[in-house]
């Protein structure tokens, strides 16, 4: 099969060409007005088309128009950069290359009213660092990077670099099955990771790996614990490390603390390569008031929205996009498009969802205007991302993209033609903060509180839910996850081990944050490793161990992921043996031969015989009990099939006896 490639090489070509732009004198005293495309010979990579999109809001490659491009032009091989900044009166391109000088190279702007200015450069190319010096109308000069750039100095040096997305893709088996991986009848177990802190070089601490150091270990470390997807918290170019990668300035340009674009791509290839999904997290949410990003870019609101009770963000000191201008619009929807194109990732998680539906979040009253209708809703925003998720499953239909989302908004992960933004599927907040709070509950009291965990059912099917136990669970004095569970140390690994097997046993695509799956006991701390000593001993050991087991059984049983969405794939058998603790559930195949039973104990109390009424008679073998030996439990095991009789229990004419481990949770099959 022919080498699939997400652009033309370093030098790339266009099909027509115009003479180069005039060029500024070396030295200038005070900026010029720059020449216009009313003057001959303007080199550009925009059509009419091109701009008419742009300014509708409608582009959605404006990657292979803005930005630095190496191409051949007339026979010399230079960069073509162009820049929207439709308030300057001047726009040059300052770099190493000419001395960081403000007056020797400008740009023109194009005669259309689009604002955007362009220029040729001859004989620099790929490495130049640069940036664009731009004088607003009314006099103000800045400094600013490339929104469009490919690649960027080391932090804290702020400055874009000249580059390409060029690769010889060899996922060519992956993307050709992606389908099958990515569908809502497909087991999808996430592992989230922040690239930055998930393993530091054992030797320097200090030290973040590299890309191809993270494909070395990452690889074959979730191919042998069997997640079928990993998330990666922020890649693109943040400058500031304690925003965990959440306050972006370069949204088409994977980080360069860790590498190239193209050895970026290379771990996603590895990843793809060893049949493994990718998923991004992507914050079209706000951005940063870093002087070289996107704030204030041509010395105007230009990205942000200038109302700041629409464009300031009061939690995160953080400014949000102008929804409503269709340049921006058309930034947002090319740059999710550049990821899945040119990266060939395979879904975008999208943050912080939530922050941009509503008016009024997190404000007072007072602090925000409603809508032409009264409401709160941000209708900017709605009619964005349904146009969004319209267009990428259009033009990707095998991605998923995911939505973290904590209302009650309608129709989350409803297609828009049924009214709904047309996610692929939501983060179900509501399950996670109800199952944390039960868990943390001492087993003595959870009897009072059993409705914690059978509520979520009854939402459970109104959207496409992934269930998160993320980053956000274990950080800020929350605790770990182990941290969070009582009871002396056994106690507290049984409790987490059974949470696991109830979030991977209940209706819902799973994500798990890094260390959870071997019981890391410290917070999460963005700027160091995680604790992977605490492997050497048998409790952390047992817990990565239960986990793998939690992944294999997800892969492996049909029941646990054919109808994770609908309401006929789980049916509950028993919740009102509230004295012992002990719930029983259901998990549905499309074949009565796949379906699991599942019995939760609560209690560090074992249950010997305990009866249960089960929907057919025969035979019923146990295929997981998160109180193995291997898993660091106590043995309260069932090592052979049990049979059913027809003594009626819990209004079924069979039921079973069997051994209900401690804290435990057992998943039985019949046979």
């Amino acid at each position: 099969m022919a080498k699939r490639k997400t652009t033309t090489p370093a030098a790339e070509t266009e099909q027509t060409v115009q003479p180069a732009s005039p060029q500024a004198p070396t030295t200038i005293t005070a900026p010029a007005a720059s020449p216009t495309h009313q003057d001959a010979g303007i080199y550009s990579r925009f059509s009419d088309f091109d701009v008419h999109l742009f300014r509708a809001g409608k582009h959605q490659k404006l990657y292979e128009k803005f930005g630095s491009h190496v191409v051949e032009h007339n026979g010399v091989t230079g960069t073509y950069f162009a820049v929207w900044a439709p308030s300057a009166k001047y726009v040059s391109v300052i770099g190493n290359f000419n001395g960081w000088n403000k007056g020797s190279h400008s740009l023109s702007v194009r005669w259309d009213s689009s604002g955007i200015w362009e220029v040729f450069i001859p004989n620099i190319g790929r490495g130049e660092s640069y940036k664009y010096f731009i004088v607003h109308e009314g006099g103000r000069e800045v400094e600013k990077g490339d929104p469009y750039a490919h690649w960027w100095e080391l932090p804290p040096k702020t400055a874009s670099i000249v580059w390409d997305t060029y690769h010889e893709w060899q996922d060519q088996e992956w993307m050709a099955t992606r389908k099958e991986k990515n569908a809502l009848n497909a087991p999808i177990s996430v592992y989230e990771m922040h690239m930055s802190s998930w393993r530091r070089d054992p030797g320097d601490p200090e030290r973040e790996l590299s890309y191809g150091e993270i494909a070395d270990a990452l690889v074959p470390y979730l191919q042998d614990m069997g997640f079928t997807h990993v998330e990666f918290m922020p890649v693109m170019q943040y400058p500031y490390a304690p925003s965990w990668g959440y306050q972006i300035t370069g949204y088409y340009a994977p980080s360069s603390r860790f590498g190239t674009p193209q050895e970026f791509m290379q771990l996603i290839e590895r990843l793809h390569q060893a049949g493994i999904g990718v998923l991004l997290d992507w914050v079209p949410s706000h951005f940063p008031g870093d002087a070289h990003g996107l704030y204030e870019f041509d010395g105007s609101h230009l990205y942000e929205h200038p109302d700041p009770r629409k464009g300031y963000h009061p939690d995160w000191k953080s400014y949000i996009f102008n929804y409503g201008r269709p340049e921006v619009r058309s930034f947002l929807l090319s740059n999710a498009m550049f990821w899945l194109d040119r990266c060939h990732a395979d879904g975008l998680r999208v943050d912080a969802v939530a922050s941009m539906l509503y008016l009024d979040y997190s404000r007072n009253a007072g602090e925000w205007e409603p809508n032409v209708f009264g409401g709160r809703e941000n209708l900017d925003v709605i009619s964005l991302i349904k146009e969004l998720n319209e267009a990428i499953y259009k033009e990707f239909p095998d991605i998923q993209t995911i939505a973290e989302e904590s209302t009650a908004f309608p129709g989350v992960s409803r297609p828009v033609f049924m009214g709904g933004l047309g996610f692929g599927m939501k983060w179900m907040m509501g399950w996670m903060n109800d199952t944390l709070r039960y868990f943390e509950r001492d087993p003595a009291f959870r009897k009072f509180h059993q409705d914690e965990l059978t509520f979520s059912t009854v939402y459970a099917y109104t959207e496409n839910f992934m269930l998160p136990l993320s980053h956000d669970e274990v950080v800020y004095g929350k605790k770990s996850l182990v941290g969070k569970m009582p009871g002396d140390e056994w106690q507290r690994f049984a409790n987490l081990r059974l949470l696991f097997s109830y979030m991977f046993t209940h209706s819902g695509a799973k994500l798990l944050f890094m260390g959870g799956e071997f019981g890391q006991t410290s917070e999460w701390k963005f700027d160091d490793s995680l604790d992977w000593h605490l492997l050497q001993f048998a409790p952390h050991k047992g817990m990565a161990a239960c986990v793998k087991a939690l992944n294999t059984l997800h892969k492996t049983e049909p029941a646990m992921y054919e109808r994770n969405f609908t309401a006929d794939g789980f049916e509950w058998l028993e919740t009102s043996d509230r004295e012992n603790s002990v719930i029983t559930y259901i998990r549905k195949g499309n074949r009565p031969e796949d379906n699991l039973l599942i019995v939760l104990n609560m209690t560090p109390v074992p249950r010997s015989s305990y009866r249960i009424g089960v929907p057919t008679e025969g035979s019923y073998q146990e295929v997981f009990n998160s109180d193995a030996l291997e898993f660091y439990g106590s043995g309260v095991v069932n090592s052979s099939p049990i049979s059913s009789d027809q003594q009626p229990w819990q209004g079924r004419s069979q039921s079973i006896n069997l051994n209900v481990p401690p804290l435990g949770a057992v998943v039985l099959k019949m046979v």
